[in-house]
């Protein structure tokens, strides 16, 4: 006959009890749960800055090292930051978590988002995280290429990303997808050779440039993008939606 004293099984998602209080698990890479019991880890595990919860797996990336990560993080998000300057009415983020349903809460590199009056599906929420998709998602993709390819790739996609920008570092390449009927479709660069958004009309950028980290010359597209009647257009759009009176001709 079997013991009936046996310990109890504890499940991975449980608190382990000891001398009588509850202590929270840490976060572990690999660790199955949904989103909240991946923010009740997160707050519970001390000095913890990188964790995506992706169809309801932890990843917990490693080290981010300076050239296949921090430096064309700090290009892409001097380009990105330029655009939102210049563009009143629009947000951005830089590494924020982001509640997307019950098993998925990632931490895009970059983001940038519509307000909800102008038709932005993504909001700060009370206790100040970010939920539903963003606009544009930004990552700089190394050692994850796979996983921002591929798992990340379709979570994005089913919860109504519009635009999906990745530098793939290893491999010195670029791939920006776009929404079309629900699924993402690359985004083909025009007789210029520049890629430019459909979500941000003015977002533009050279490929090469960046690829090439040619700082000098970064802007450049940026630039022309935020002189074009598009988006000049988007920005009156932008106003009319947040409530402001467009200005009068003089």
């Amino acid at each position: 006959m079997e013991s009936t004293n046996a310990a109890p099984v504890v499940p991975a998602s449980s608190s382990l009890v000891t001398s009588g209080a509850a202590r929270v698990l840490p976060l572990e890479n690999g660790d199955v749960m949904d989103r909240f019991e991946f923010e009740r880890r997160w707050d519970a595990t001390p000095n913890l800055k990188r964790a995506e919860l992706i169809d309801g797996v932890v990843f917990m990336p490693p080290a981010l090292r300076y050239s296949a990560h921090g430096n064309p993080h700090l290009l892409l998000s001097t380009w990105l930051g330029n655009y939102l300057i210049n563009t009143p009415g629009i947000e951005a983020g830089d590494a924020p978590s982001v509640r997307l349903d019950v098993k998925n809460e990632p931490q895009p590199d970059l983001c940038l988002f519509l307000p909800v009056a102008a038709g932005g599906k993504a909001r700060v929420t009370t206790d100040d995280y970010l939920e539903g998709p963003p606009d544009l998602i930004v990552e700089v993709a190394a050692s994850s290429a796979s996983i921002d390819l591929h798992g990340k790739k379709l979570v994005y996609e089913k919860s109504g990303v519009r635009e999906y920008l990745i530098w793939r570092t290893l491999d010195n390449s670029l791939d920006w997808f776009v929404a079309s009927d629900g699924k993402f479709v690359p985004l083909a660069p025009d007789a210029d050779g520049l890629l430019k958004s459909r979500a941000f009309p003015g977002l533009w950028l050279d490929p090469q440039v960046i690829l090439s980290r040619d700082k000098t010359r970064l802007l450049d597209a940026l630039k022309r993008g935020l002189a074009s009647a598009e988006h000049a257009a988007f920005v009156e759009q932008l106003k009319r939606a947040m409530g402001e009176a467009p200005p009068q001709p003089t």
